[in-house]
């Protein structure tokens, strides 16, 4: 039994549609083959009935009948009138009876003059008319019964005119039988148009299951989800039918807080270019779009099925946010580039010193050495005296060493030494804020004469404390207000991105920062970090 409803529920769709609209339509077809059969049998017996009784009545008026009754001895035209009517009507009898109930005609001639058989005629000799059925010499039929009245209206006698029941239900069954017949040949039709029904959805819907459906649709609903790029779709009307949460929620920061579903794109996005994809079907990428003073970067795709055009989708991002990714990468390959240069320099020392070993120049070799190890401990000491993370370490050497190539003097400084970071997971974080208050240092100091960078790092109660001063042109109070605002800078576009990661890092490690800025006079950062160090 388990089994069984296993498989009942395992059915296909297309299977599912044609049993369902097999089984509505044999059960209607069946009902309405039922009622229409009752109706055509009850018709059919009340036509027989209708006969019956109009064969009845004119046999009545019939001269000849009437005549025969009243006069002596014509009982013989009676008879005869009565097997014409019978052989041009197709009834089973007529038959004319007197007063007496003594039949004047009958198709049996050995029966005439003999009483009428059946029991029912009684009601016609009181000047009633009506159809019975009853049982005759002949068999049960059904037959209709008129009172003959003479020239007074005097009643003379009964004609009963009458169809065996064989032959009424004859008649019922043929009729019946086309009503059968049409009702097969629909059910056939509609079987066949069920098929064929269920085999074009199925193809409509790509050959999906409705459980393959519900799955693709949780599956596309957790893919907008996840992305982080605002994904809208349109139809062939131009209404936005679909908006992930990324796009909903840029479209808040862009100042649009009504629900984008169902609004015109046009309308809502203040451009017609996305529903101009609906009219020149070629794809766009990468354009770059404004929405209420957010830059944009929007990719646009029609969306065809059959080669008709259905509607069309957008993706887009912030255009900040990419430059924040370009920025991030550009640090990484200005890194990568100073490490490139410092393996280049260290191969040439390692040339030098090979050169020394085979000229046997022992004493020259000795004193290069002697000259790289001071040189070493000169940069490197003063690093790893102030801080004992190696990562923090190496980070800062690196800068100080890129910054000392390119002619700016830094000194680094401090008193208590910063210990080994026990979450390590904070570590990118404080190389994003160290990393972007430096760079901006630098940035600073690019148009100076004397280039100079004054870096002080203290650890102090469990605090981080990182102090960067440079001898840059400085800043205005404008400037200074609005310089952890995303894309706020005094280099020009697509900058102040650094800052703004910087700030995001700080609240992060729930630290503070501080700036000190005096036009002329350079600008001094001082930021406060809590730091659980690993002794």
């Amino acid at each position: 039994m388990k089994g069984f409803f296993n498989k009942y529920k395992t059915l296909s769709l297309q299977t599912w549609i044609t049993l369902l609209v097999c089984l509505v339509l044999i059960v209607a077809l069946s009902v309405t083959g039922f009622l229409i059969g009752r109706d055509t049998a009850k018709n059919a017996r009340e036509a027989q009935e209708e006969k019956t009784m109009n064969i009845a009545n004119a046999v009545s008026h019939a001269p000849a009948v009437v005549n025969g009754l009243t006069a002596a001895g014509q009982s013989a035209a009676i008879q005869s009138y009565t097997l014409e009517v019978q052989a041009n009507t197709n009834v089973e009898y007529i038959v004319v009876m007197d007063m007496d109930h003594i039949r004047q005609s009958h198709p049996v001639e050995e029966r005439i003059g003999q009483y009428f058989v059946g029991g029912d005629e009684d009601k016609a000799f009181t000047g009633e008319r009506y159809t019975s059925v009853a049982e005759g010499t002949l068999g049960e039929s059904l037959r209709s019964f008129v009172p003959i009245l003479n020239k007074n209206d005097e009643q003379i006698g009964v004609v009963s005119v009458g169809i065996l029941l064989d032959n009424v239900e004859s008649v019922v069954i043929d009729q019946q039988r086309m009503v059968y017949i049409g009702t097969g040949a629909g059910m056939m039709i509609g079987i066949l148009g069920a098929v064929i029904l269920a085999r074009r959805v199925k193809r409509t819907l790509h050959g999906l299951e409705p459980r393959e459906i519900a799955q693709l649709l949780q599956e596309r609903e957790a893919m907008l989800a996840s992305v982080r790029e605002g994904i809208i779709a349109i139809n062939e009307k131009g209404t936005i039918v679909v908006a992930n949460d990324a796009a909903k929620e840029l479209f808040r920061r862009a100042g649009l807080m009504k629900d984008p579903i169902g609004q015109d794109s046009e309308s809502f996005l203040k451009s017609p270019l996305l529903k101009d994809v609906l009219s020149h079907q070629k794809a766009e990428f990468d354009q770059e779009q404004l929405l209420n003073g957010i830059a944009l970067v929007v990719s646009r795709v029609p969306v065809l099925t059959n080669g008709q055009v259905v509607g069309a989708i957008a993706t887009f991002r912030d255009k900040s946010e990419l430059a924040s990714l370009v920025e991030q990468l550009t640090g990484a390959k200005h890194y990568a580039e100073t490490l490139r240069e410092q393996t280049h320099e260290f191969m040439n020392k390692l040339h030098v010193m090979s050169a020394m070993v085979h000229t046997e120049s022992y004493q020259e070799l000795q004193d290069y050495i002697k000259q790289l190890s001071n040189t070493y401990q000169k940069e490197v000491g003063s690093v790893s005296r102030i801080v004992k993370d190696p990562v923090l370490a190496g980070f800062l050497l690196n800068k100080c060493s890129q910054f000392q190539e390119h002619g700016t003097v830094v000194e680094l400084k401090g008193d208590f030494p910063l210990p080994l970071l026990k979450d390590t997971e904070k570590m990118d974080a404080l190389i994003t804020i160290i990393g972007n208050l430096s760079e901006n240092a630098y940035e600073a100091i690019a148009d100076q004469k004397e280039k100079q960078i004054e870096m002080t790092i203290n650890y102090i109660n469990n605090y981080f404390y990182f102090t960067i001063k440079d001898n840059g042109p400085g800043m205005s109070n404008y400037a200074r207000e609005t310089l952890f605002h995303k894309g706020s800078s005094t280099k020009g576009e697509h900058r102040g991105i650094g800052m703004y990661l910087t700030k995001k890092a700080l609240q992060e490690l729930n630290g503070t920062i501080s700036v000190f800025s005096e036009e002329e006079k350079g600008t001094v950062f001082e930021v406060k970090i809590p730091y659980e160090g690993d002794e």
